[in-house]
């Protein structure tokens, strides 16, 4: 008699990608729109407040965000010509253009 197998495990992948554009963008759009100041106030119960303070910086930075969002997809636009994608490797985090 022939001894069974064991089914094969599947092992969870040990690195992970992260867009370097898209990452920058989210953190340039984060500090244009004030969202932290707008999340502290919303944590504290004033949600009014929170949503008031979203509105007025989005009002007086929307150059800066159209700016933002216009150099990200240029940026997107330029990178997928590129082989490989990876400015870096840090460990199990990949840095992708």
């Amino acid at each position: 008699m022939v001894a069974r197998r064991k089914a094969p495990r599947r092992r969870a992948k040990k690195s992970f990608n992260i867009s370097a554009i898209e990452a920058g963008t989210a953190l340039s759009l984060m500090q244009s729109t004030g969202a932290g100041s707008a999340l502290e106030q919303a944590m504290n119960g004033n949600i009014k407040g929170a949503i008031n303070t979203l509105e007025t910086s989005v009002q007086s930075n929307k150059q800066l965000i159209t700016a933002t969002l216009a150099g990200a997809f240029i940026g997107k636009a330029l990178t997928k010509g590129f082989a490989s994608g990876t400015l870096a490797k840090l460990g199990p985090i990949r840095i992708k253009a």
